[in-house]
């Protein structure tokens, strides 16, 4: 059952809110769905990771543990899954919201952005302000496309958990009803 394999990994919530820098946080830390290990508060917090992992910066598990207090999910799985960002995969997740915010503008964005900028030394100020355009011209998409990609990678990251544990709880239901049968 998917509830022992996260009790083998997971920290206990005593020893977490006994420890000496997380002990000043006790009452918001007892909230007992931060630590409950049940299909909604899984499929939640992995939500929340996704969605907190695409927050550019050092932000993301700070996001991920206060939407997790706040909502009531699971909070080391909130944490864990923010994870799925590293040096190896943020690149090609950005260049994917890039394309998923350039899809959603309608494609135009794409092809504007195709164009280089060049930089002309002899008009500083003119280069400038053309860097700003062409960086307002690649940050449309993105800025479009990273909230749109947060918002469905949590949507598929809920339904997976949701139907992985419910597929994992059947399963676990017939094998006994076979050792029932079997073994009389």
């Amino acid at each position: 059952m998917p509830r022992r394999f996260f009790r083998k990994y997971l920290p206990r919530s005593d020893g977490l809110r006994s420890h000496r820098l997380t002990a000043r946080f006790g009452r918001f830390l007892d909230a007992p769905g931060l630590w409950h290990l049940n299909r909604d508060s899984v499929a939640g917090a992995v939500a929340i990771g996704l969605f907190a992992g695409l927050i550019p910066g050092p932000l993301q598990m700070l996001t991920a543990l206060l939407l997790a207090v706040v909502l009531r999910r699971n909070l080391a799985i909130a944490l864990l899954t923010t994870l799925y960002t590293n040096p190896f995969t943020i690149v090609p997740l950005y260049l994917l919201a890039w394309g998923y915010g350039s899809l959603l503008l309608g494609g135009a964005a794409g092809e504007l952005a195709a164009q280089p900028f060049a930089m002309d030394w002899s008009n500083l100020r003119g280069s400038l302000d053309a860097l700003l355009d062409w960086m307002f011209v690649l940050g449309k998409p993105l800025a479009v496309g990273l909230p749109a990609l947060a918002l469905t990678l949590a949507a598929l990251g809920y339904l997976v958990v949701q139907f992985g544990w419910r597929l994992a709880v059947r399963l676990a239901w017939r094998a006994r009803l076979r050792r029932r049968v079997g073994g009389r």
